[in-house]
């Protein structure tokens, strides 16, 4: 996604593009013809007026070659890569660069109806599943930026052994389970607002990602007591609040004693969070006090 907003975090212009996996030249080349076309809708008064471009992106793509079922020759290439550069160079306004899923969860944070809550955990369920950590009212990302890194935290897989939160709540594993049943499944990213029937893939889907998600967020009470867990995504609202409701059913099942759980509730950005939050990067940079994004540098 590609978005154009104003100082009010309003969308002004969008652009969308579906890939089979992420490759870093497809990447770049629908940055720049996205920005040469959003650019010549604008007026010379406004074109002077942009702050700056934010890329919100998983981090070391390379290492999910096999959670997004690309060759690893290509995702290796994001190795090597320094896509921050790459775009900079073809821009005459600062970029920055910030993980998706802190992204998303910075989006909520601005944007979005967090109500009281100044201390929460945010998921983003995406291609991969990801997320964020809001402390004090404000986005913490640690030194690195990679602070919430809640893909990589360890649960329990469908089978009871240990694997990663990513590979099972992504949304990369209900595509992959379709695909097993001849499924064709692009209307996953084409149509994120309505998925139609997909029928038991989806009930089961549902079922892995809220266990896995409850044990990530007991495992994250028992370090922080958040306040509340946020779950958003690229979903139907529908889905959102089925796998919202399985997740509270999930958490009850297990042991928390010790713990202060947090309220689950749903995100209130939805699925344009992590393009929302990484379109605001150069606004937050900014105007933010604290603010948690990358260094152009970086």
């Amino acid at each position: 996604e590609l978005l154009l907003i104003d100082f009010l975090g309003n969308v002004r212009s969008m652009l969308q593009h579906s890939y089979r996996y992420p490759a870093p030249r497809e990447t770049v080349d629908f940055v720049s013809n996205g920005m040469r076309q959003m650019r010549g809708e604008l007026t010379p008064a406004q074109d002077k007026r942009i702050a700056g471009l934010g890329i919100a992106m998983p981090f070391e793509l390379w290492n999910w070659a096999d959670t997004a079922g690309a060759p690893r020759d290509v995702m290796d290439e994001w190795r090597h890569r320094d896509i921050r550069a790459d775009i900079q160079a073809q821009c005459d306004f600062p970029v920055y660069l910030q993980n998706d899923a802190t992204s998303a969860c910075g989006a909520e944070l601005v944007f979005g109806q967090a109500g009281a809550a100044r201390d929460f955990v945010y998921f983003y369920i995406g291609a991969f599943a990801g997320g964020g950590i809001v402390l004090n009212g404000r986005l913490f990302g640690g030194p690195t930026g990679n602070a919430g890194a809640l893909g990589s935290m360890p649960v329990p897989g469908p089978d009871g052994k240990p694997t990663q939160l990513i590979d099972v709540a992504s949304i990369a594993m209900l595509e992959k389970a379709l695909n097993a049943r001849g499924i064709e499944a692009s209307h996953l990213w084409t149509s994120p607002e309505d998925w139609g029937e997909i029928g038991p893939e989806l009930d089961g889907w549902i079922a892995s990602a809220s266990r896995a998600l409850a044990y990530a967020i007991v495992a994250a009470s028992s370090i922080i007591d958040f306040e509340a867990a946020v779950i958003d995504g690229w979903m139907p609202k529908a889905v959102r609040r089925q796998l919202v409701d399985a997740i509270i059913a999930a958490i009850a099942t297990i042991d928390g004693e010790g713990l202060k759980l947090p309220a689950i509730r749903e995100g209130t950005v939805g699925i344009h969070a992590r393009a929302l939050g990484g379109a605001s990067l150069p606004l937050s940079e900014r105007f933010l006090i604290g603010s948690t994004t990358i260094s152009r540098s970086a």
